[in-house]
């Protein structure tokens, strides 16, 4: 059985204080829930540390900005907030949940007065895909629905009214037995999946994936790429069209929830499981402090 969200112990940060996790609720006039005014973060803690915790931190307060607003603490703060999170809801592996969004001072789209309002969250979460899928490569079907150009949506904020069509697209694919949705852009292009970012070992022998230039330069993208430049793998960041990704040997999943995760199905289009998606994904897995480094690839 599901354990709600709303229905759990421990201790919810918002506005400055800790509340008890059953006491962090909203007005159902914010801003934010009609309006989508809201940018968000996850972040994931390994062994006691939060990885990568300040370009999170610093990309929450660039989403903010970008959305037309100020987060009334430092970064400084909420990156010592988060870890606190952490260690009061005695969290050592986990899911972190920083967000900011308008509040219900004013209902119309003009919010100017609308007071910001800061949280964060954290609990225990194993893997986005299980095992047993990232053994054999998760499944996707092409999304109906494509990622917007950048001059008709803030495509570089983490905000959750983007999101949106990530949770219909998610949806529809598994109502059709995939795991999840791949977005194709606005030119047609292969862009990213609902929460990832993804790659393609070609028959060049380099690894391919799509120039973020309308959806999110993923933070795990980035590792994974210095990772595979540390392997001698050269990766060339280009416009994909849908048809190149037949030829693909590898394809590869990155996002802070997905870690590195292999594709093992697209639509009618089957791939293996093979040797460098799962040498990133031990490389990752050490890097973030998730294995111990004896058990990480030579």
């Amino acid at each position: 059985m599901i354990q709600p969200f709303d229905d759990r112990d421990g201790e919810i940060w918002i506005d400055g204080a800790f509340v008890p996790w059953r006491d962090a609720k909203l007005h159902v006039l914010t801003h934010a829930l009609h309006y989508g005014s809201g940018v968000f973060e996850g972040e994931r803690m390994y062994n006691g540390a939060i990885f990568k915790l300040t370009e999170h931190t610093e990309r929450l307060f660039y989403s903010a900005r970008t959305l037309g607003f100020e987060i009334p603490y430092s970064i400084a703060e909420i990156d010592d907030v988060c870890k606190e999170v952490c260690e009061r809801n005695n969290i050592v592996d986990g899911y972190i949940r920083p967000f900011a969004w308008r509040g219900s001072e004013m209902m119309a789209v003009s919010a100017q007065a609308a007071k910001i309002h800061v949280a964060v969250a954290a609990w225990t979460w194993p893997s986005y895909f299980s095992p047993e899928l990232r053994e054999k490569g998760i499944s996707l079907m092409t999304a109906s629905y494509k990622r917007p150009a950048p001059d008709t949506a803030p495509v570089h904020a983490k905000a959750a009214g983007l999101y949106m069509i990530c949770t219909i697209s998610k949806h529809q694919a598994e109502a059709k037995g995939f795991t999840d949705a791949l977005f194709l852009d606005h030119r047609g292009y292969v862009s990213e999946g609902t929460g990832a970012n993804i790659f393609f070992l070609m028959e060049d022998g380099k690894i391919h994936t799509p120039k973020p230039d309308c959806f999110l330069d993923g933070i795990t993208r980035r590792t994974v790429i210095d990772l595979a430049k540390k392997r001698d793998l050269e990766v060339v960041e280009r416009y994909i069209l849908p048809d190149e990704m037949a030829a693909a040997k590898e394809v590869f999943f990155t996002g802070t929830a997905a870690e590195v995760t292999p594709i093992g199905r697209i639509d009618d289009m089957t791939f293996k499981v093979g040797d460098v998606t799962r040498l990133l994904w031990q490389d990752y897995e050490k890097v973030v402090g998730k294995v111990p480094a004896s058990q990480s690839a030579a």
